[in-house]
């Protein structure tokens, strides 16, 4: 959701620029954003020191993370070299080469 809304985000802007907010478009746009706020909730802690902002610490009830399937040593079964393969395939293009 977060690529879509950043590809959405100059969209939305050049709209609102041109006088457009009640247009068909930036209805679609809006409801897109508004559905993917649907579950958003929580608390972000803030570091705030001269003019500056960084986060510090976030927390959800309904956060979607969890560690223990994130982790890549946790479960134990991740062999690092299964990446070996997709790294060799996306780096085809970068060395010119087609399949």
């Amino acid at each position: 959701m977060l690529h879509l809304k950043e590809l959405w985000a100059p969209k939305i802007a050049q709209l609102i620029y041109n006088g457009f907010w009640f247009s068909p478009e930036m209805e679609f746009l809006m409801a897109a954003i508004e559905k993917s706020q649907e579950r958003v909730e929580g608390k972000v802690f803030l570091k705030l020191y001269k003019g500056n902002s960084t986060v510090i610490q976030r927390e959800s009830p309904q956060s979607l993370y969890n560690y223990d399937v994130a982790s890549m040593d946790r479960l134990g079964n991740y062999d690092q070299l299964d990446a070996k393969g997709f790294i060799k395939l996306n780096a085809l293009r970068l060395k010119g080469k087609t399949l």
